[in-house]
């Protein structure tokens, strides 16, 4: 399918009934496939995409004199997620390693020269540890002269499985163990290392004193028991992992408790404090000082530990205790609405301006979002030692939820607040070190809005090693300029900016643009940070990325005032076969009127006119918005990379499909209608407009169009199926919730309980409405699935109750895995059962595509009487999938270093 010509070849073999190329030859899938047990692989055009080698990821020096190439290998063998797992307080953690399960590593490092002339000179690569170890938490030292890392040698046996913590010579690129003795080893489970200062680290190690693992009693101590005699009000939403008794508290001790270590390159070695849950080890910009942060019990068998008791204590840099910031107690009575919050101080920080000043935050509302009060948030500053008797200065205080400060210096600093039901967010000018400089709005705006989003501020690294804000001069101008990164969404897609905006008056000018024909390039990075002081404009340096729809990203540094991109990666295609494919970011109406978009991808070589529509794939994940011109923006680049996940389904591209990629599924509620008040009518009237809009076009085949998605959109496909039989022929649903009464305090943006808007809870519920499906429906779910509302029981029970009512369906359980799927043999294996229900119930189809119309009709009517009867519904908190990150990886369009 690399040229027109392979695809008129291939398409001729595959003639629909008026003549027109339908797709390329597929794989035969017997019936009796279908029943046979293992692992199975999908066609080789899939398989040589996904087993296709990852790109590395990227981190530049704190000099920005050099840059590593961190090596990573393609999909994990099941085996790595079949090793033991403990389950723990919302933890899943390997007890082998002592460490969080499943985490990706990378297998080397490489080291690269950033020439004068802005090339890259040659690879050197870190030596000297054992071949084939696995390695993670790569930090460079402050003064950029060493990496610290650690490293498994292997996983089947107590000595090679526990992560140790080396180090290596930047210029000799020579690595060696930070410790002497083997006994020591690395507790990730929470916090891992951080350098003290440019050749000390603090580690969080396993204590030598701990011995074996507790035993679970062979007869319990009592009976297991949980009361509310005081009658709280506590309501969470739908966590797993949970601590269950007094064993797995044990347990969570065991294997959370850490012995902190002060280790010098030169081979000192220090125990500091006493052995704790630590959590968090955050040096002061001047290395002065060090917040710890810690666990402690009483624990909760009903949320995770994330809201166990907490304690934040200030040490001094060698390890003496000074003070005990907070204590923190359980924070189990969080309400469910979205913007409520912990009670009492939080995000507490050092400001990355002053060498050792605090500050943080604490709620004047209890905590709780349905509480009208003013002010809302307060956030306080004090230096690391206050005088006795010193109070917290107040920096300001908010009528919103804070949301964050950028720190720049004394004159400048920019607070941020928002608010989710209004979608409102603001930006303050604060002057924090002038007490007669009043606070001033910046920028006050809907979150949804997103062609008026201004930008965020570049920030430039100090000699300390924390971020400030950049501030830019001007040759003759004494006016105070900061750097404003921005996507610049438009009506045709974003096109990113740089302007150079003046903080006092205003006024801004665009000093970069990203090309809007063919390319799509956004800044990465700010280079020119090197020195104290106001950056200028004409010494101005960036890292930029480029692509396009057909050409993978690449990065550009560019100088001031020349703006003269030079190339400094040169990155193989990831999938050539691919290359050419067709993309087009495509724009419809909603019959209500609301404007929605989607991106169509067509094969390589495909002709609409010559070789007419194709079985089509519609993937996507519904948004909701309080406004409709706010859900009629554009988001998104035609000009972006066509990247392609693992599970991705433009994976179908090389299989002869028309894929719809993300089309917009707005659910709205404007005022105080809430958006799940009419979730069914919307979801299928946008819908409906994506499957009019691909088969007015000619390229998709109206008997032949599936729908699918993951998590929200598993939950979407199962809905679209039960009431809007008429528009697809099948559906694929992955990690799916499907009856949100087993979500009964909130889910995904909802968050009123299931007492409080009952109709909305059944009406929503594809559970409730599993009679109603009658088009083939493929369920898959990770049998280990740890993402809040979408237990692995959801798709047991929905598959169960399909299957109650005759309907043609088909349930994959994967074994260990969760949410999302990591292994190659269960992501090889998804794309097989994916391909197989494609070919046979979408490619294969027969079906006239009008003939369940009355069914249609009959639905729309019973969706749209159910609609009028639902109550208001809210926002929430989504059900997120679980992703994992190394550190110091570069995010691409990321501008914070």
């Amino acid at each position: 399918m690399s040229t027109q010509s392979d695809f008129c070849a291939l398409a001729a073999e595959n003639v629909g009934p008026n003549g027109s190329a339908t797709s390329p030859p597929t794989q035969a899938y017997e019936d009796d496939d279908a029943l046979e047990g293992g692992y199975r692989l999908p066609p080789q055009e899939i398989r040589d995409i996904v087993d296709a080698p990852p790109l590395p990821a990227l981190s530049f020096s704190p000099k920005r004199d050099k840059i590593l190439f961190l090596k990573r290998r393609s999909l994990p063998p099941l085996s790595d997620l079949a090793r033991p797992e403990e389950k723990l307080a919302g933890v899943r953690i390997d007890a082998k390693c002592n460490s969080r399960s499943r985490m990706s590593f990378y297998t080397g490092i490489g080291i690269h020269d950033l020439l004068a002339d802005d090339t890259l000179g040659p690879e050197k690569e870190i030596h000297g540890f054992p071949d084939g170890s696995k390695i993670n938490f790569v930090t460079w030292s402050p003064d950029a002269r060493y990496l610290s890392f650690c490293i498994r040698t292997g996983e089947d046996d107590d000595v090679g499985s526990k992560l140790r913590v080396w180090f290596a010579d930047v210029e000799t690129g020579k690595a060696r163990p930070l410790f002497q003795s083997p006994d020591i080893c690395l507790n990730a489970v929470f916090d891992n290392f951080v350098w003290v200062d440019d050749s000390t680290l603090l580690v969080c190690t396993i204590p030598l004193s701990r011995g074996n693992p507790p035993k679970k009693p062979l007869v319990p101590f009592g009976p297991k028991i949980q009361a509310n005699e005081q009658r709280s009000v506590v309501q969470v939403r739908t966590y797993q992992d949970l601590l269950k008794d007094e064993y797995d508290e044990d347990l969570f001790d065991y294997y959370a408790t850490s012995q902190l270590v002060l280790a010098s390159l030169d081979g000192a070695v220090k125990e500091v404090g006493s052995p704790a849950l630590y959590t968090s080890l955050d040096p002061s910009p001047d290395r002065k000082y060090i917040l710890i942060s810690s666990f402690h019990r009483p624990y909760s068998y009903i949320v995770p530990c994330g809201r166990f008791p907490k304690k934040v204590d200030l040490w001094t840099a060698d390890g003496k205790f000074v003070r005990e910031i907070c204590d923190l107690p359980l924070a189990e009575d969080i309400p469910i609405t979205t913007s409520s919050v912990r009670k009492g101080m939080r995000s507490l920080n050092w400001r990355a301006d002053k060498p050792s000043t605090l500050y943080w935050v604490e709620t004047q509302d209890g905590g709780d979002a349905k509480v009208e009060v003013s002010p809302r948030d307060i956030i306080y500053s004090e230096p690391a030692e206050p005088l006795q008797g010193e109070k917290p200065s107040i920096m300001h205080k908010l009528d919103l939820r804070y949301g964050g400060i950028s720190w720049c210096d004394d004159s400048l600093a920019l607070v941020y607040e928002s608010w989710y039901k209004t979608r409102q967010i603001r930006t303050w000018v604060l002057s924090p070190g002038n007490d007669d400089t009043s606070p001033r709005i910046l920028f006050d705006r809907s979150s949804e809005d997103v062609y008026s989003d201004p930008g965020s501020p570049m920030f430039r690294r100090t000699r300390v090693g924390t971020y400030v804000i950049a501030k830019l001069k001007k040759e003759g101008d004494d006016g105070t300029y900061v750097l404003l990164n921005g996507n610049g969404a438009t009506p045709e897609g974003n096109i990113p900016f740089l302007d150079l905006f003046n903080i006092n008056t205003g006024s801004k000018q665009r000093i970069w643009e990203s090309t809007k024909e063919k390319y799509y390039e956004t800044v990465v990075a700010l280079m020119s940070d090197q020195d104290e002081g106001d950056i200028n404009l004409n010494k101005l340096k960036i890292l930029t990325s480029k692509e396009s729809k057909t050409e993978n990203t690449q990065y550009y540094l560019q100088r001031w005032p020349e703006k003269k991109p030079i190339q400094i990666t040169n990155f193989p295609h990831p999938y050539p076969q691919l290359a050419s494919l067709q993309k087009e970011m495509i724009r419809y109406q909603r019959k209500d009127g609301v404007q929605l978009t989607a991106t169509l991808y067509l094969p390589p070589g495909y002709d609409p006119a010559r070789d007419g529509p194709l079985p089509c794939l519609v993937w996507s994940y519904p948004g909701e918005f309080k406004s409709k011109e706010a859900a009629s923006q554009v988001r998104g680049s035609p000009n972006e990379f066509s990247g392609i996940g693992s599970t991705s389904a433009l994976l179908w591209l090389a299989r002869g499909f028309a894929i719809l990629s993300g089309p917009t599924i707005p659910i709205i509620g404007e005022g105080k209608e809430e958006a799940n008040d009419k979730y069914v009518e919307q979801l299928v009237a946008s819908a409906e407009a994506a499957v009019e809009e691909v088969i007015r076009r000619g390229v998709a085949h109206p008997n032949k169009i599936a729908v699918g998605g993951h998590s929200y959109g598993a939950f979407m496909t199962a809905n679209l199926l039960a009431h809007a039989p008429h528009l697809f022929c099948c559906g694929i649903a992955r990690s799916g919730a499907y009856n949100r009464t087993l979500t009964p305090f909130g889910f995904q943006n909802e968050d009123r309980t299931l007492w409080e808007a009952t109709s909305v809870y059944v009406e929503m519920s594809p559970f409730m409405s599993a009679n109603k499906i009658k088009k083939p429906i493929l369920l898959i779910h990770g049998e280990e699935d740890n993402n809040s509302g979408t237990l692995t029981m959801q798709s047991d029970r929905f598959f169960t109750a399909l299957k109650g009512h005759g309907a043609l369906c088909r349930l994959v359980i994967l074994p260990f895995e969760s949410h999302g799927y990591a292994a190659r043999e269960s992501i090889m294996h998804v794309l097989w059962e994916s391909d197989r229900w494609l070919q046979k119930y979408c490619v294969l189809n027969t079906s006239d595509a009008n003939v369940d119309s009355d069914l249609s009709k009959d639905a729309g009517k019973e969706s749209t009487d159910s609609e009028n009867k639902a109550v208001a519904a809210g926002g929430g908190v989504q059900e997120l999938e679980l992703l994992e990150f190394d550190t110091f990886q570069l995010i691409r369009r990321s501008s914070l270093w």
